[in-house]
């Protein structure tokens, strides 16, 4: 699309907007809203950052009940519940302008952070946060690294929830709808003494899965090893993928004195539903590879050419239809023998050795391929794990003492915990072709001290402060591909700990001209251990250093070389052979500075344009998810980003139009992308982009009673250099459109526009009828970095809609509405795994119907 046309788009709501606004009621002006985006409590429109901010009551009148349900209210800013074979709706995967993370393990962090209470929450594991009780959200875009420090990189989102009021009040809500949603809801502020208030907040909410089970129907399918005879962090099943049961409780206790103020607050949630929902979209059996064929190196079953020979869905294939003459020409008898090894004897699996050519029918299995992809998105032939098991717990204190009228010092400190289990069958089918599960334990110790001022008549404000972070846990992951042919069990442990000082100054010298200067200074140090191995010895067994009952010879001649095996395999644990990731714990240390520049002018009271030159990164880590041996750990670098942006903020006609926008370009560089190699997901710094882009976003009141949000957002984000060893993993083929100089960022749709109505007006009775409307437009996105074909994000149109009656006491409210109203479903999430077999994904919920009763006492 050219730029004279998005030009014109952009202009052009703008324009309609002003026309509309023109005749409104003198009465009625757009809403003030405060923000803390600067530390400090300000109007939205005198910050100079883009932010897209949400009040308490516009989330709830749009049935906003998570993070991810922002994403079509943003621009610019794309929002998932769920990543790529997470298995849990509560993995937040979160992009702002092109810029952000799509993964969930431990050595990955996001590239957007998010903040409760001005507490960081290092995890994407359950930052998909249920919104309860919360006062505002604010979503800061660019890089945010000067105030908000490291991982911000794309942005920040900061959720902050309402502290105790002074008097005995009640508000709550119950909710039920489609996929038998019910929801309960409920706040209460309990005054205990002068100056000390509390409040309890508690939501409850169960919820139907969208995607129905079936059974597949072939009495093969009996046959098929059992799900529970491979390791897993669990062994819970659903009969229906995508449900929800949770619940969460918030307390606070705030005192109020004369100089100091005091918030003491702790939350939890758990979770324990039936898992993301997950489609197989296509297989990949037919692919060759070089495993079992006919042009295997001598006394091996690997084919260097690999074109005679299988990948893992193929192999299993063959092997089950195989007959023995046929499987010893290829030198596959441990291949296809039994599953795992003698280190592990009690997880051996039967051979899979020509069941289906013997002479017992009794025992023939079905074979993969895309009989199980369902014509039926919503159905699903799976039968192995499906669950999400989460504890999220936390304790905070906020202090804030008054040294003089003009400076405040402010302490803000926090202890989580987040304990959490997930697993999903990948594969649709009732095969082991792709069983994941991930168990994480987490605990994260923060302290911020801040300095707050103002000198010169208020004219100068400033912010100083040091920070100090520690996290340490671990994340096993557990994968079982193909039938057990390979086995992955993954024990992971992160230490990290992060010192910080930062300051920024804003300064008013005239009423003209403000100037903003400010930096951050990041010292930080990871330490980490992986411990990945293969319990299947999938390497002994191609290389023929195994026999078929599974025993391999570590010690044994390796066939290709006078070595041994293990030595000649690179497997780097003598005491353990078979483990692939090298033993021994990998430290990382990165320091860095995050400066801001920028310049307003405030030509009018109700007018500001700014200037800003912003930095920002993202620390690196090391690449865990392997199942070939490795004699070195594989580590990854920092990302950066330097934008610089330009925008205003206005109020128009009498403040009955509020008319903000900006227009950045930011340079992106050693991009951390998730790449498919072999079975493996592996994270590398990808190469550097360009991304250039235009936000608009109005308020406007044209008549008494209606109050219309629209925002534009387009991007335009490519590649500009991409690293020769990307290319040649992640190139053009006939299953993915690739990642190459040029090529489009994942998540990053060019355009996005919302428009946003609501009227409400006052009946005879004096009660009030509230309607409001969503339609949000989002031009395609690629939804992995290799651009894989089949799960690519088609453009898509989504309303929403409600209407709410409310007595004329307020002490009631019932509202109706839907989500998704034209049913319109695409991809959120994905993952191409050739060499295992399969493609699959998770697609947006369906159409639903709701209906809430509020009370407030």
């Amino acid at each position: 699309m050219g730029r004279k046309l998005w030009l014109h788009k952009v202009m052009g709501a703008a324009s309609l907007l002003a026309l509309a606004t023109a005749g409104a009621a003198h009465g009625q002006v757009v809403e003030e809203l405060v923000v803390t985006a600067q530390k400090r409590v300000e109007n939205v429109q005198d910050v100079p950052i883009a932010i897209s901010a949400f009040s308490a009551n516009a989330l709830q009148e749009r049935a906003v009940g998570n993070v991810a349900q922002l994403s079509n209210l943003a621009p610019n800013v794309t929002l998932d519940g769920g990543t790529p074979f997470s298995g849990s709706p509560s993995v937040l995967s979160a992009y702002v302008r092109g810029i952000g993370s799509d993964d969930f393990a431990f050595n990955i962090d996001p590239g957007v952070g998010i903040y409760v209470d001005g507490v960081y929450l290092a995890r994407t594991v359950g930052a998909n946060q249920d919104l309860l009780d919360v006062e505002r959200i604010e979503i800061l875009k660019g890089p945010q690294g000067t105030l908000f420090g490291r991982n911000t990189i794309g942005g920040a989102i900061s959720i902050v929830t309402r502290e105790p009021g002074d008097t005995f009040k009640f508000k709550g809500d119950v909710t039920t709808g489609s996929h038998k949603l019910m929801q309960a809801r409920g706040s209460a502020d309990l005054p205990l003494a002068e100056g000390l208030s509390s409040s309890i907040t508690f939501g409850i909410k169960s919820r139907q899965g969208y995607v129905e089970r079936i059974p597949y129907p072939d009495a093969r399918a009996r046959n098929t090893t059992s799900y529970t005879a491979f390791p897993s962090s669990g062994y819970d099943t659903a009969s229906h993928e995508g449900g929800e049961n949770s619940w969460n409780l918030r307390g606070k206790l705030k005192w109020k004195g004369e100089l100091t103020k005091v918030v003491l607050s702790a939350d939890y949630t758990r979770e324990d539903g039936g898992g993301l929902a997950n489609t197989l979209l296509a297989t990949t059996e037919m692919v060759p590879g070089n495993f079992a064929g006919t042009s295997n190196l001598p006394g091996t079953a690997f084919d260097p050419t690999g074109t005679t020979g299988f990948l893992f869905a193929g192999l299993y294939n063959f092997c089950i239809g195989a007959t023995p003459a046929q499987i010893a020409a290829r030198n596959a008898q441990a291949l296809c023998g039994v599953r795992g090894t003698q280190y592990s004897p009690g997880l051996r699996v039967a051979s899979l050795a020509g069941v289906n050519v013997d002479a017992d029918p009794t025992n023939d299995r079905l074979p993969f391929d895309s009989r199980f992809v369902s014509k039926d998105i919503d159905k699903s032939y799976a039968t192995g794990n499906s669950f999400s098991n989460m504890v999220n717990w936390g304790v905070g204190g906020t202090v804030e003492h008054s040294l003089t009228d003009d400076v405040t010092v402010k302490s803000i400190t926090a202890y989580r915990k987040l304990l959490w289990k997930s697993g999903t069958d990948a594969d649709g089918s009732p095969l082991n072709i792709g069983q994941l599960s991930f168990n994480m334990k987490q605990w994260q110790i923060s302290q911020e001290l801040q300095l707050l001022g103002s000198a010169l008549d208020k004219k100068l404000n400033y912010v100083l402060g040091g920070y100090y972070f520690k996290e340490k846990g671990s994340l096993h992951d557990y994968v079982t591909f193909d039938e057990g042919l390979l086995q992955v069990d993954g024990p992971n442990q992160l230490e990290t700990k992060n010192y910080a000082a930062f300051g920024q100054v804003d300064w008013r010298p005239s009423e003209l001209i403000g100037v903003t200067i400010g930096g951050r200074y990041t010292k930080e140090e990871k330490l980490f251990e992986g411990g990945q191995q293969d319990l299947n010895g999938f390497n002994y067994k191609l290389f023929g250093c195994s026999d078929a009952n599974g025993n391999i010879r570590p010690n044994g001649a390796f066939p290709l070389a006078p070595i041994s095996c293990q030595v000649g395999l690179s497997y780097p644990d003598p005491s353990n052979p078979v483990r692939v990731y090298a033993p021994g714990v990998n430290k990382q240390t990165f320091s860095n500075f995050s400066p801001k520049v920028g310049v307003q002018l405030h030509p009018a009271d109700d007018l500001m344009t700014y200037v800003s030159w912003s930095k920002g990164y993202k620390t690196g880590g090391w690449t865990t998810r392997l199942t070939n041996p490795q004699l070195t750990a594989q580590p990854f670098g920092e990302e950066v980003a330097t934008t610089w942006e330009a925008g205003f903020k206005s109020k128009l006609l009498d403040r009955r139009l509020q008319l903000n926008g900006s227009v950045f370009q930011t340079e992106y560089d050693g991009i951390q992308l998730n790449f498919q190699q072999g079975t493996s997901p592996t994270i590398r710094n990808a190469g550097d982009a360009k991304i250039k882009g235009v936000e608009l976003e109005a308020v406007a009141v044209p008549l008494e009673g209606l109050t219309i949000n629209a925002s534009v957002g387009y991007l335009r984000a490519r590649y500009t250099d991409v690293l020769a060893g990307v290319l040649a993993v992640s190139g053009p083929n006939v299953f993915q459109a690739g990642t190459f100089v040029g090529a489009p960022l994942p998540k990053t749709p060019e355009w996005k526009i919302n428009l946003s109505p609501r009227y409400a007006f006052k009946l005879a009775n004096g009660g009030s009828v509230t309607a409001i409307a969503d339609w949000t437009y989002t031009s395609s996105i690629w939804n992995n970095a290799q651009r894989t074909y089949v799960l690519k994000r088609p453009a898509v149109q989504v309303v929403n809609a409600s209407v709410a009656y409310a007595d004329p006491d307020g002490a009631w409210s019932v509202t109706v509405g839907g989500t998704n109203l034209t049913d319109k479903r695409y991809l959120t999430t994905g993952n191409e795994n050739i060499a295992a077999g399969a493609v699959f994904g998770t697609y947006s919920r369906p159409r639903e119907a709701y209906v809430r009763l509020g009370v407030t006492f």
